[in-house]
């Protein structure tokens, strides 16, 4: 899995195709969408058209949790072909639990189907998303699996020093959305902007750049094309101690999305 990837998030379906484009031709190869996010297809549409061989690609999309169900090993295999015939792949890369519902208490039996699925040559890797500690220790000692990532919620506000060492001892990768703080002042913050004239990037490169240093996966998103293009311009410098101990510097402590306790996806 390539380590900087594009997300397409609140992108709109008629938008994702021309954003993926720009992206591919940029060189991303990693592209992360989700049923919730409504525009599987158009990411679909892009990637038929990109030229780009399948096995240089590396999808990612995600089960989301409807309020008005509780699921079912027949809907979970369902709603998998939905998304792979939405994407038009026979197969996915990557597969996540979009959120783990504790209030549910679902997310059991759909790793375990995400594991009868990961068996056949339709699914490469599974994984989950906003899981905490708790549900992930849960779901290695009561079904044995550990899933292979986790995509959270992490950037230098919230840096989820936790998570990260949960992760680290049980092997999983950790991927974190709203790597840029989504729009919380986070690129205006004076620190990063120091580490970023330090080095003559944008804050944005500067941030991406702290994510990639400390192992995390990234899926910055954009529909502006020299922003798309900018954020994968990340690997012509590296941050030094100082820089690192800056940014250590910055958590706050604070969500920029619900707590994954309490949220019950509608």
């Amino acid at each position: 899995m390539p380590q900087l990837g594009f997300g397409v998030f609140q992108v709109p379906d008629d938008e994702a195709q021309e954003a993926v484009t720009t992206a591919l031709t940029a060189g991303y190869r990693s592209i992360d969408t989700a049923q919730a996010y409504g525009n599987e297809a158009g990411v679909g549409r892009a990637l038929a058209a990109s030229g780009v061989p399948r096995e240089e690609l590396f999808i990612t999309t995600k089960l989301w949790n409807s309020a008005s169900e509780t699921w079912t090993r027949d809907a979970v295999l369902r709603e998998f072909d939905a998304s792979l015939d939405r994407l038009g792949l026979d197969h996915l890369d990557l597969y996540l639990i979009h959120w783990p519902r504790p209030m549910r208490d679902d997310y059991l039996t759909i790793v375990r189907v995400f594991e009868e699925i990961h068996a056949t040559d339709r699914l490469r890797a599974f994984g989950v998303s906003n899981f905490g500690p708790a549900h992930l220790r849960r779901l290695r000692d009561e079904t044995g699996i550990v899933p292979a990532i986790n995509q959270i919620e992490l950037h230098p506000y919230f840096q989820q020093s936790e998570a990260r060492a949960v992760h680290a001892e049980l092997d999983i990768v950790t991927e974190a959305w709203s790597p840029l703080g989504q729009g919380q002042g986070l690129l205006n913050d004076p620190g990063i902007g120091a580490v970023a004239a330090k080095h003559g990037v944008s804050p944005a490169q500067a941030v991406l750049r702290w994510h990639l240093q400390l192992g995390n996966v990234v899926i910055p998103k954009s529909v502006t094309p020299s922003r798309i293009r900018e954020n994968l311009d990340v690997f012509g410098f590296a941050l030094d101690e100082a820089d690192l101990r800056a940014f250590a510097a910055l958590e706050r402590g604070g969500r920029v999305g619900p707590d994954p306790d309490e949220f019950d996806a509608g």
